[in-house]
């Protein structure tokens, strides 16, 4: 494609080699979030040959329906793509920072500095200032976000990331900070590795994490999925109905909307973002459906509430016909039980997770965004008969607050000894770039100013005032 070969001529990957460097500073580990990696379409029989497919700005659509639809294999637990003659990677370029860099690192998106695709970068341009040297004291751990975020592959790739950094850093151990569904995957590590964790990891820092799930925003990805932009724009970027169909491989990334998250019907990282059950919500969080229906000869319109637990019903009803098609055959993709399954036994892995001793944990959180929280379809006026016309049905969301994207009450639940837990007015991506971020990053990381005994707290800052509120 004329983007990718204007990526190959600008590609933006660095060479520096962390070789006979002695590091000054601990090795910190950046670990994206969901939607948050580059993903590139490797052809099997062609080894050599890769497409990127996750994310671009041009044929977006087309490379989305032709190499990332896919299927959940309950047998293996991994979603695997339905073109059995692909499969997908996550690039390994720039010490692993290129795949969570710029996610269309194309020269048209670097002209036009189109915000959405830039994820991490302004972060690492922060770190390198500072004097981080990549492949010495700076690494980046992309994965294939539609798996599960305890799937033995993405365990086993940061086993051997932080063993890396440990390695070419001189043996000091990894300053992680995690974005978003990220810091799952690293919880889920703790509670499976906390010996290895011990092992290469400093500190903790953590941005934005679900740690109690997303509902309003994972509970209409699986009903109706997500489009990132509006109007004329929309036509350059993989349709809502499209990435419904990605059944649970949806990655809502390319938001131009404060959505981060993708309705994938069948990945198994969404159901783990599904509202923990187990957690004591100040209010639970609902779906409200208006039904119409027949009463004894008459029409009765009646408002139905499902909670985290009676939500499994609903989503049966409506996805029950939901199919693709692909190459002139039907797929059936109805809500995966199998995945709900294997998601009910993350989440006990996450409720389990134990921070080592010692191991100091920062979190960050957005706060002063309307974020969704409940969700509704129908309307007194409008109800609905038949449940699966939930799917092709517009929401209304009732909100509270948080980042847009992750409520703060469940960003700030992360059930560990934080030492400290701090709200900032920023959206959920804006998080990555935002400055007063970037100064807390700073300070925990003893890069700037002197190094200060933290107490144990939580507290909000202005974005604008940067006034302790």
């Amino acid at each position: 494609m004329l983007t990718d070969y204007f990526s190959c001529l600008f590609p933006g990957r660095s060479s520096d080699s962390g070789d006979n460097v002695v590091a000054d500073r601990n090795p910190v580990l950046l670990v994206s979030g969901l939607a948050g990696s580059i993903l590139h379409s490797k052809s099997k029989k062609f080894g050599s040959f890769e497409t990127r497919v996750w994310v671009r700005l041009l044929l977006a659509e087309h490379e989305f329906k032709k190499k990332l639809w896919s299927i959940y294999n309950p047998k293996t637990g991994y979603t695997e793509a339905l073109d059995d003659s692909t499969e997908i990677v996550v690039p390994q370029d720039d010490y692993g920072l290129y795949a969570i860099d710029i996610l269309d690192p194309s020269l048209m998106i670097k002209c036009i500095h189109l915000t959405g695709a830039y994820h991490f970068h302004d972060m690492i341009h922060m770190l390198v200032k500072c004097g981080y040297k990549k492949g010495t004291t700076l690494f980046g751990f992309g994965y294939d976000f539609r798996q599960s975020n305890r799937i033995d592959k993405a365990m086993n790739d940061l086993k051997e990331k932080l063993a890396a950094a440990y390695k070419a850093s001189g043996g000091r151990k990894v300053d992680i900070i995690s974005h978003s569904m990220g810091g799952l995957l690293i919880k889920c590590f703790i509670s499976l590795y906390s010996d290895v964790f011990s092992k290469y990891v400093n500190k903790w820092i953590t941005i934005a994490t679900p740690f109690q799930g997303a509902p309003g925003c994972i509970n209409d990805s699986l009903l109706t999925g997500v489009q990132f932009v509006d109007g004329f724009e929309s036509n350059f970027f993989v349709s809502r109905w499209t990435m419904h169909q990605l059944s649970f491989r949806k990655m809502t990334f390319y938001l131009l909307s404060s959505l981060i998250f993708c309705k994938l019907v069948e990945c198994p990282s969404i159901y783990e973002m599904l509202p923990n059950t187990n957690f004591k919500w100040e209010k639970q969080p609902e779906i409200l459906v208006w039904r119409k229906k027949s009463k004894d000869g008459n029409t009765v319109v009646k408002l139905e509430r499902y909670d985290a637990s009676t939500s499994v019903t609903l989503f049966q009803e409506a996805l029950k016909s939901n199919e693709l098609n692909l190459h002139g055959k039907t797929v059936p993709l109805p809500f995966n039980l199998s995945i709900l399954d294997w998601a009910a036994s993350t989440h006990k892995i996450l409720n389990d997770a134990q921070l080592p001793k010692g191991i100091p944990l920062y979190n960050i959180y957005g706060t002063s965004f309307d974020t969704p929280f409940d969700v509704s379809y129908g309307s007194e006026a409008s109800p609905i008969e038949d449940l699966t016309n939930v799917c092709h049905t517009m929401p209304q969301y009732s909100f509270v607050d948080g980042d847009g994207t992750v409520p703060a009450e469940s960003a700030m639940a992360d059930n560990c000894e934080a030492v400290e837990r701090v709200g900032i007015q920023a959206g959920h991506r804006g998080l990555l770039r935002d400055e007063k971020v970037f100064e807390l990053i700073k300070k925990w990381l003893g890069v700037s100013g002197k190094n200060k005994v933290h107490s144990r707290t939580s507290r909000v800052m202005d974005l604008y005032a940067g006034q302790q509120l």
